[in-house]
Parts: structure tokens; C-alpha cells; sequence
């Protein structure tokens, strides 16, 4: 599930294969897929969406069925993220399990690449299903 516009749900649905939503919690009454990763950006407005919908999860403002999987964090800029992002994704490490995905430079103009990045094929390792679960959203 995206928690802002241009997280890089979409690209991460179709390389891992499951089912992005959109901005919205899937509702598995409905037949959407219940396991969720949150995914967002590591800009400030990213890591601040993703704190919202961490926070809503802890309240329960979400359909009956929903489970959190992780949070994906996908690199907004190559190189190293500044001291005050770091410490964020810190603090989001604390509320969830959390795996970030490297800046990919042909993502960015919507080109598919031979090989997924490590910390990718990590992530898809990490949220596979087994035999006979539903698909995970996006």
C-alpha cells in the first residue's frame, strides 16, 4: 500500500509480483489481499506518511484482516540519506520491521532492469507467501 503518491508501489508490485492498492487499506471481506507492506519514499513527506499509517494501524483504523508484513522504504536520491532522515527510519525501525530498497536509476524512467537489487530479492525473500496465501498489497 502506497502511503503517498509516488512511493514506488507500483514498480515494487510488479517486481515482486503482488497487488498494489493504491492509497487505500485493502479490505479483506472484500477479497483483497489482507498482508500489507507500507511503502514510502525516504524524503521528509515519505518517512512522515508512513508514521501516519504506522500510527493508524495502532489504533486500528483499518479493515478487519489487515496485516503489516514491513515497511519499504524506497530511496528517494542515490547516495546516503541526510542525519535527519536516518534518524527517522530509526524510529520507524522500532514501530515495524523494515526493509529498504536501494535508488534505482532505470525505475526512473520506467525501464525494467536485468537483476533486482540485493536488498530487493531480500525483501521479496522476506514477504514470499506460502503455498495457497493470498498475493501481498502494495
Amino acid at each position: 500500500m502506497s502511503t503517498h503518491g509516488g512511493a514506488g508501489a507500483s514498480t515494487l508490485a510488479r517486481v515482486l509480483g503482488g497487488a498494489d492498492v493504491g492509497r487505500r487499506w485493502p479490505d479483506p471481506a472484500r477479497g483483497e489481499p489482507g498482508r500489507v507492506l507500507l511503502v514510502a519514499r525516504t524524503h521528509n513527506a515519505g518517512t512522515r506518511a508512513v508514521s501516519q499509517a504506522l500510527n493508524a494501524l495502532r489504533k486500528g483504523e483499518h479493515p478487519a484482516g489487515v496485516r503489516l508484513l514491513a515497511v519499504v522504504l524506497v530511496a528517494d536520491a542515490p547516495g546516503r540519506l541526510p542525519r535527519p532522515l536516518g534518524r527517522r527510519v530509526r524510529v520507524l525501525r522500532s514501530a515495524a520491521k523494515v526493509h529498504r530498497v536501494p535508488w534505482v536509476p532505470a525505475w526512473r524512467l520506467g525501464e525494467e532492469i536485468d537483476q533486482l537489487p540485493r536488498a530487493v530479492r531480500a525483501l521479496a525473500r522476506a514477504v514470499s507467501a506460502p503455498a495457497g496465501q493470498s498475493r501481498r498489497s502494495l
